[in-house]
């Protein structure tokens, strides 16, 4: 017995997939993932920028441990002026250096100090200390009354391991044994598991960065680094409105064990989250890190807050032209996990094989995306909204009563007309298995909902009054670009337009064969990326 992707049936892992599934070419016409890339020197000019936009990109990310405001804002007028040439949405991510640890520096003019196992070294608080193989000195001023013995400190990246003797409160320091040899340089990074680091989650220069630079320059997302509790989310969201910046979405990076035992009330706050596994792996064992992956993806899917999954997805392509089979393994289980956007770092910023890896990604998420069970995951997320909460707001249950008719009419495209971008994030909230057009007046709203928001596809539009072109308009250039077909089915959605929430409503239209554009619809483009061919 044939078992389709819309089946009710239970099945077991991988129940869908055949051997012609396996066989089969990869379509990347309908990918539902969204793809965030970290720019940098190695694809920073407009002609490079082109590429990612043409291979995926759905976000650029601004990384700012790194650069200076005006250097990113050259990077960022050459962003724009791509995503213009390509015609497309892309949304600009700045995302924040944060508060951090590190080691200090070196005495003598040295650039490397050889670290033995099994010796002692001495962590002082005093920062202006110049170090050696014996004491090194740490930008932590409460290190000595942070940690106990018995603890670990990671250092580079967890290249080189300490274990805590002793402590000297007096005298601000740590004894700690060395436990691998490691040759380090200075200013490593340094991670505490366990600990509740006394920082502020935003920093002179995040504040810096983020009111003279993101909100200056009307950046889409703000992702807030170590964020820790959810009065931090309260705190800039205040920095931001203050400074007219009230737009700006936020994405929470859940870094460390504080931030993960927050996590609710964190959420709760959010617009987004990012599973930011790079320190966290430092804060919680490593075997750890998948399933606090799962938990937050799930916690975010029941929430319908978008979530991204980052950190060495693709990490040897950043050398190397092709990914390993266990990196593939690992975005394809960010996109089963319920994952809306993936994320590369050093292997677009900095790897001369940029465009291979967004392909590489896209490519994989489709594959994901196209093994899943529509019907199965719609049930799923229903189910655990009416059991976490007992019921669904007005706008949930519009949403979920769109993507169920959709897949009972086996609908080719849901068009979701909306001023705020809300009834799009609940839409894709439902997990629909048929694209998501989103009709707005507002552009940071088309940028933001075609961001991050799961299958969503948003377009700006000079207004929503014409309701009825609109749709004739979205459905021809739907056929126009081969995600639907003349006949089929599509799903309408009306948020609340123009302050009149009567519209809220569902209806079934029928898709018309193209025709003479009316033209409302001037920037629609293209649903999709090129074709993966």
């Amino acid at each position: 017995m044939s078992v389709s992707q819309g089946s009710e049936i239970p099945l077991l892992a991988g129940g869908t997939i055949t051997l012609d599934t396996v066989k089969a070419q990869t379509d990347t016409q309908k990918r539902r993932t969204k793809i965030i890339c970290t720019i940098g020197p190695a694809c920073w000019d407009v002609e490079q920028l082109e590429i990612l936009i043409e291979a995926g990109m759905n976000v650029a990310r601004f990384n700012f441990s790194h650069g200076d405001h005006k250097g990113h804002g050259a990077v960022l007028e050459r962003v724009r002026q791509a995503a213009q040439n390509k015609q497309r949405n892309v949304a600009i991510l700045l995302d924040t250096k944060g508060p951090e640890i590190r080691s200090g520096f070196f005495a003598d003019g040295a650039k490397k100090i050889d670290l033995i196992k099994g010796e002692t070294l001495v962590l002082t608080s005093d920062y202006h200390f110049k170090g050696n193989a014996q004491k090194l000195a740490c930008s932590y001023s409460t290190l000595a009354t942070s940690v106990k013995p018995g603890q670990q400190i990671l250092v580079a990246d967890g290249s080189l391991v300490l274990t805590v003797l002793s402590t000297d409160v007096s005298a601000g320091e740590a004894s700690c044994r060395i436990e691998n040899n490691a040759s380090i340089g200075e200013r490593k990074n340094m991670n505490l598991p366990g600990v509740e680091v006394d920082l502020p989650t935003f920093t002179e220069k995040d504040v810096d960065d983020i009111v003279n630079w993101g909100i200056k320059n009307k950046v889409d997302f703000v992702a807030a680094s170590f964020v820790r509790k959810g009065s931090d989310v309260t705190n800039l969201r205040q920095l931001l409105a203050e400074h007219g910046g009230q737009d700006i979405k936020i994405i929470c990076k859940i870094e460390n064990q504080e931030g993960l035992d927050n996590y609710d009330e964190i959420l709760q706050a959010t617009d987004g989250i990012m599973v930011a596994r790079g320190d966290l792996g430092m804060e919680i064992p490593p075997q750890k890190v998948f399933l606090a992956q799962k938990l937050m993806i799930r916690e975010a899917n029941i929430a319908g807050k978008p979530v991204i999954t980052a950190t060495q997805m693709l990490e040897s392509m950043i050398t190397n032209p092709r990914p390993t089979r266990a990196e593939c393994s690992d975005v394809a289980n960010a996109v089963l996990d319920g994952t809306d956007c993936v994320m590369l770092s050093g292997e677009t910023a900095n790897g001369p094989y940029f465009e291979q890896a967004v392909r590489v990604m896209a490519r994989t998420c489709c594959e994901a995306e196209n093994s899943r069970n529509y019907s199965a995951l719609f049930m799923a997320v229903r189910t655990s909204i009416l059991s976490r909460f007992g019921r669904m707001t007005a706008t949930e249950s519009l949403a979920s009563s769109a993507v169920k008719t959709a897949i009972d009419v086996n609908a080719q495209l849901i068009v979701v007309l909306s001023e705020s971008g809300k009834t799009a994030r609940y839409v894709a909230k439902f997990q629909p298995g048929c694209p998501v057009v989103c009709l707005t007046p507002s552009e940071i709203v088309a940028r933001q909902a075609g961001g991050y928001f799961r299958a969503v596809h948003a377009y700006k539009v000079d207004n929503l009054n014409d309701e009825a072109s609109l749709i004739e308009e979205t459905g021809m250039e739907a056929v126009k670009v081969g995600v639907a077909q003349p006949g089929g089915l599509m799903v309408i959605v009306s948020g609340m337009l123009y302050g009149k929430t009567s519209n809220n409503q569902v209806r079934v239209e029928g898709i018309v064969d193209p025709g003479q554009s009316s033209g409302g619809l001037k920037r629609l483009v293209s649903f999709v990326h090129q074709a993966d061919n």
